[in-house]
């Protein structure tokens, strides 16, 4: 027989790790539910054209990872590798641009087939946040401010660090594409071949490069800062301002960009060391075209993703399971009783462990070893006087409660 296990990149999720995740997506949940942010569920798996012709031909995402496959119908399918695109879909196909602006929340997984790291794998979780419909800078700063607080509340905020920059309208990309340009075509015979290819198509896209030869012809290229347009500036501002109006400290790094070509404007990553070589937790900006691109009206967009697996790593502890109370029947006779009462206590909202077999002392053994907060048994006495023995498993000490009542007690 084969050996079975998880295709590479993905794995089985369950006890602390599992905990961990939850945590930061219930985090999520909460914090975007009091910013006014809705959950909205797109599929897992979209029309290829959804992401190929937002993400940009010359992506990573798009050449390199995405999970591509046909399906019986003949329709050209990928599984999601991010979900900004699949939301603005939904808004368009939803007929949902009438009632801006729109406030979003999602988790769910996303898949690229990429080099499985730390905190990287080919299937992996996101919550993200899309607010649509809103041009003021103040939806820059609103939706940043809504990250810091939930790594705030996580508890990881002090091992991350917000990076900001800009990257200006469509007026100023344009003509800063055209300096890049010159600047990069006098150096093209030392680029990687990628870059070299991306120098045709998508010059911007070489900024985001992580070969060392490139990085080191950029590190010497115009500002893009220095290109922007006063609208641009003064765009960058005020979210500046925002921040700083909200104590939220940044600092800003020109070389910053997103790695996919819809965005405009604010670009930002909450970054850390914590988890070995910098990476982002969150990272983010405004994508003002992006609707517009993909068939839609014209109206803009800012929004975040933050990958779960790294945000749960750095939990500083793992939340802890639930400890539940383990009934424990002493004869057949208490058997029944045992289960109806059961039965009540998870009416009641108790979490209840009941054996299906085994002598007392086995039982009560599974529930140490379960971790169990509370011990009750019932055998032949105690059904007589409708009562039960309650025993706390982390004291030793041992009390009778009405059956009635059992389940005040344990709520107190």
């Amino acid at each position: 027989m084969p050996e079975l296990r998880p295709p590479r990149g993905t794995h089985d999720l369950f006890g602390e790790e599992l905990r961990r995740q939850r945590k930061v997506a219930e985090t999520g949940r909460e914090l975007a539910r009091r910013y006014g942010y809705q959950e909205i569920a797109t599929p897992i798996f979209e029309h290829l054209d959804v992401f190929q012709r937002t993400l940009g031909d010359t992506s990573d995402v798009v050449t390199k990872e995405m999970y591509v496959f046909e399906d019986r119908g003949g329709d050209r399918l990928c599984l999601r590798p991010e979900n900004t695109a699949a939301v603005a879909r939904a808004v368009i196909t939803g007929g949902m641009a009438q009632d801006l602006p729109l406030k979003f929340f999602y988790v769910g997984p996303m898949f690229r087939y990429e080099r499985p790291q730390k905190g990287r794998l080919r299937q992996f979780h996101q919550i993200g946040v899309e607010l649509i419909g809103a041009a003021e800078p103040m939806g820059d700063v609103e939706i940043i401010a809504l990250g810091q607080h939930i790594l705030d509340e996580l508890g990881v905020a002090e091992s991350v660090t917000l990076e900001l920059n800009s990257l200006g309208d469509r007026e100023s990309r344009i003509a800063y594409r055209e300096v890049l340009v010159a600047y990069l075509e006098g150096h093209r015979d030392r680029l990687s071949p990628e870059s070299v290819d991306r120098l045709e198509r998508n010059p911007l896209r070489i900024l985001d490069s992580k070969d060392e030869r490139d990085r080191a012809i950029l590190a010497e290229a115009p500002p893009f800062e220095q290109h922007l347009n006063q609208a641009s500036r003064d765009f960058f501002q005020r979210v500046r301002e925002g921040l700083e109006q909200l104590g939220i400290s940044y600092r800003v790094n020109p070389r910053l960009v997103r790695g996919l070509d819809y965005y405009t404007h604010t670009a930002f990553e909450f970054v850390t060391t914590a988890l070995g070589a910098q990476g982002a937790v969150i990272a983010g900006g405004r994508y003002d075209g992006l609707v517009r691109d993909m068939g839609g009206p014209d109206i803009p967009g800012v929004g975040w993703a933050a990958g779960v697996e790294r945000l749960a790593m750095l939990l500083p502890a793992a939340p802890e399971a639930e400890r539940p109370v383990a009934i424990v029947p002493i004869g057949e006779a208490a058997e029944p009783r045992a289960w109806a009462l059961a039965q009540a206590l998870r009416r009641e909202g108790v979490a209840v462990e009941l054996a299906y077999r085994g002598r007392p002392g086995q039982r009560m053994k599974r529930a140490s070893r379960l971790g169990a907060r509370y011990a009750l048994s019932l055998g032949e006495d105690e059904l007589a006087r409708d009562v039960v023995k309650l025993r706390d498993l982390d004291s030793g000490s041992e009390e009778e409660v009405a059956t009635a009542r059992v389940a005040e007690r344990l709520r107190g």
